[in-house]
C-alpha cells in the first residue's frame, strides 16, 4: 500500500526562478499537471491569468505577455522582466499528491515543503514574501509560524532564520477565484509600488 501512495507523489518539475537581485518572492502551491502547461515556467496553464496580471500592471496591457496565435506566453520577455524587477518565483511545496486529476489547490495534498531557509538564503536583497492563493498562504503561515494569514491584499511581517520580511496575501491568478482581473491587477500593482517596481 504504501509503495502504491508514494508513486502518486510528483515532485517539483521546475527550479526556482532565483535571481540575485530579488527583493520580491512570488510563491504559489504547486504547478498543474503537466498536460495543462503552454510554456516551461511557472504559472504555464494558458487559462491561468498570472502574466495577464503582469501585463496590464506593468504595462496597462493584458496581453502584453500572450501569445495568442501559439497559445502561450511570452517566456524570453516575461523572465526578462523578473529580472529586470527583481522578482523570483517558486512555490510553497516541493512533493505534492494529487486527490483529483486537476489543478485546484482543493484537492492538493502537501507531501514536502519547500526549504524556505534554503530558498531564501539565496536572494539576500528580499524584502517581501507574497503567496499568490489561499493554499500558499495557509502552507507559509505554517513555514513562518505566522500568527494570522493575511487578508488578500494585505500584508503582515514576519521573522526567519534572523531576517524580517513582509509577507502578502495575493489573490489567486486562477479564473476559478471569484475576482475580476482588473481588480486582481489593481491589488498587485500596489505590491509593486510598495516595492517601488513601478
Amino acid at each position: 500500500m504504501l509503495g502504491i501512495q508514494n508513486r502518486n507523489i510528483e515532485r517539483h518539475p521546475l527550479e526556482p526562478f532565483a535571481p540575485a537581485n530579488a527583493r520580491l518572492l512570488l510563491l504559489g502551491s504547486f504547478p498543474p499537471p503537466q498536460k495543462r502547461w503552454c510554456m516551461n515556467f511557472f504559472y504555464p496553464n494558458f487559462t491561468n491569468d498570472m502574466w495577464r496580471i503582469f501585463g496590464l500592471a506593468f504595462f496597462g496591457d493584458r496581453e502584453h505577455f500572450v501569445d495568442a496565435a501559439n497559445h502561450t506566453f511570452r517566456q524570453v520577455e516575461i523572465e526578462q522582466l523578473l529580472i529586470e524587477k527583481g522578482i523570483a518565483i517558486y512555490d510553497s511545496a516541493c512533493a505534492v499528491r494529487r486527490l483529483r486529476d486537476n489543478a485546484s489547490d482543493n484537492f492538493l495534498e502537501i507531501v514536502e515543503q519547500t526549504d524556505m531557509a534554503a530558498l531564501l538564503g539565496r536572494l539576500p536583497q528580499l524584502r517581501a514574501i507574497a503567496a499568490t492563493g489561499g493554499k500558499s498562504a495557509e502552507t507559509l503561515a505554517e513555514i513562518f509560524a505566522a500568527a494570522k494569514v493575511p487578508a488578500a491584499g494585505e500584508s503582515v511581517p514576519i521573522e526567519f532564520d534572523g531576517r524580517t520580511f513582509q509577507l502578502w496575501r495575493m489573490p489567486s491568478s486562477s479564473r476559478a477565484y471569484p475576482m475580476k482581473l482588473e481588480k486582481k491587477a489593481e491589488i498587485y500593482t500596489t505590491l509593486f509600488r510598495e516595492l517601488n517596481m513601478l
